[in-house]
């Protein structure tokens, strides 16, 4: 009787384990394929807005990052090689004298860098939008219009003016736009940028202590390099969003004693 208990209890405890294997797997299976599940089964594809969403912001924090690690530009072209290429947003090559800030319109700049880069993959989005909606049933009328990147207090609002007609019977759906909201800080960390970029420009080198004591959730580093060259990285302490560039200012020739403040 208690041998026949104890193979029961046994038995009991192994389907409670086997139970629990199919259960961690399943778990697994589901995390790792859920965005093909929801691409299958039309989750995503249901409201046009949240397909291209869905299909841009990838390329779009992408570029975002990139901009932001390379001193606003995709492409840098006058950079120092500091765990990649970071774009000079102030320089000199005369002694003794402060830099030229090159971006004035550091903002406007970004923009147009992170507009041009996403800007093709936006057109393959809305291509993949209408075959998906044709191959659906539906009747499909795309107007592309003018696209817009812009930064703003804490967000990036890319706004895509394409006025786009669904129709299937007696549904209709109508869009004029489309917009993507993407939650960052880089507004805040180019006005800083520029804000140390027109110091070095007016006085030589900026004072990171300053600008920490002035924004208590920011976070001033410098890097410092042979003839006048810097490397500042801002970062938000909270989101740990990050906004990096260089300048070569007050070059000192050969023999003058110079002195550096890494923080």
């Amino acid at each position: 009787m208690f041998e026949k208990r104890g193979r029961d209890k046994r038995g009991q405890v192994t389907i409670f384990i086997i139970v629990g294997i199919i259960v961690v797997a399943a778990a697994v299976l589901i995390y790792t394929f859920y965005p093909k599940i929801k691409t299958t089964l039309g989750i995503e594809e249901s409201n046009p807005q949240n397909y291209i969403q869905s299909c841009v912001e990838d390329k779009l924090k992408e570029t975002i990052e990139l901009v932001s690690l390379q001193g606003g530009s995709v492409n840098p072209e006058n950079y120092i090689l500091e765990g990649g290429r970071v774009e000079y947003l102030c320089y000199i090559n005369d002694y003794f004298i402060p830099c030229l800030i090159q971006q004035p319109l550091l903002k406007q700049h970004i923009e147009s860098e992170i507009l041009n880069e996403i800007k093709n993959t936006v057109d393959d989005c809305f291509d993949s939008l209408k075959e998906s909606y044709f191959q659906k049933g539906y009747d499909v009328e795309i107007t592309k219009g003018v696209k817009d990147v812009e930064l703003l207090p804490e967000k990036i609002i890319s706004t895509f003016n394409n006025k786009a007609k669904f129709t299937k019977g007696e549904e209709v759906q109508e869009y004029e736009k489309f917009v993507i909201i993407t939650n960052n800080n880089l507004y805040e960390l180019v006005a800083i940028a520029n804000s140390i970029i027109e110091w070095e420009a007016t006085y030589g080198d900026a004072d990171p202590l300053t600008y920490m004591l002035y924004y208590p959730n920011l976070k001033v580093e410098t890097i410092s390099r042979e003839s006048g060259k810097r490397v500042y990285i801002l970062t938000n302490r909270v989101d740990e969003n990050v906004f990096r560039f260089a300048v070569k200012s007050q070059v000192w020739p050969a023999g003058y004693a110079t002195s550096t403040i890494i923080v």
